[in-house]
């Protein structure tokens, strides 16, 4: 494991200030590494991602041995000298063809990780279609319901909403929503096990509607991949913890009776006092006053009274 070197001027010292734990943290940086042995398709799969993840990305061409799910002090050594918290590994052998692990790093260690196994690839360069703009974040679609019944599904999806998240933005123009990736998880086996999952990216083509929103359409752009998985590594509770942990400057602060749903909409609680509903002024109607014929007897009586005086 590598030591933490101490600054000896401004710009050392600079460079390990923007390595420290901040409340708003950079964007995360990938790595793309391939192993002892590689093949064609992986090489193709690794060029592809590189792509997408693109700038914040460093891609490794050379070979290297390294293998996160037996020995994990390769990736995490990667991981502390570049800077990056996610990683892709791609390896080949007879045992695992094309075989394909996504991750992610807490603190320079393996947080948690998955290996896919690649049943089909078609690559930018098959298809020759027009690619996205280096640096645009994607709209992420997740289609079946594994997404929320199976575990290793769910941790799939939650790897790659933070391998594609990119830098975080509070609006979103839809000039600049180039490419869509949508994630499809086939049916799950008799005894619950993960099927196929299709890995499909799509360039946004806006076409006249003849109003104000555009048409919009969707062309295949690579790398469309045919995954199965193969291993998942969860990660430790405590570790979990800490890595999920919210800064104190960026908890919201709570106020009495006030609360918010999912869709981030306010709602406030008002307490009343015990009302007494007799001393409560109501509106005055017709209706709830005395009737006429009440008083008719008394007026009776007066006028019989006077007609014997009289």
């Amino acid at each position: 494991m590598l030591t933490q070197p101490k600054a000896k001027n401004a710009r050392t010292k600079r460079f390990l200030t923007n390595r420290d734990p901040k409340v708003n943290e950079n964007v995360k940086t990938a790595i793309f590494v391939r192993g002892s042995t590689t093949s064609k398709v992986i090489q193709d799969t690794l060029k592809d991602l590189f792509a997408l993840r693109k700038p914040e990305a460093i891609n490794f061409t050379k070979k290297n041995e390294i293998h996160p799910f037996d020995d994990e002090t390769g990736i995490e050594f990667f991981a502390r000298k570049n800077d990056s918290s996610l990683f892709a590994v791609g390896m080949h052998s007879k045992k695992r063809p094309h075989n394909l692990i996504l991750g992610r790093t807490f603190n320079y260690q393996i947080l948690d990780m998955i290996e896919l196994g690649i049943e089909g690839c078609t690559t930018m360069e098959d298809l020759k279609t027009k690619a996205c703009s280096v640096g645009t974040k994607p709209l992420m679609v997740f289609n079946g319901e594994g997404f929320n019944q199976n575990e290793d599904l769910i941790r799939l999806k939650s790897i790659l909403l933070d391998f594609f998240r990119g830098e975080v933005a509070d609006k979103v123009s839809l000039k600049g929503l180039e490419y869509v990736i949508t994630v499809t998880a086939g049916p799950l086996g008799p005894n619950g096990e993960p099927g196929l999952v299709f890995f499909r990216p799509y360039t946004t083509v806006f076409k006249k509607s003849g109003m104000r929103q555009p048409r919009v359409e969707l062309e295949e752009m690579g790398p469309s991949l045919d995954l199965r998985i193969r291993r998942v590594r969860y990660p430790s509770d405590d570790m979990m913890k800490l890595a999920t942990k919210v800064p104190k400057e960026l908890k919201q602060t709570k106020v009495k009776n006030i609360s918010r749903d999912g869709m981030g909409d306010k709602y406030g609680r008002v307490h009343l006092g015990k009302q007494d509903i007799n001393k409560i002024q109501t509106r005055k109607v017709k209706a709830l006053k005395k009737k006429l014929d009440d008083k008719q007897p008394a007026n009776k009586k007066q006028r019989m009274m006077d007609v014997d005086s009289d």
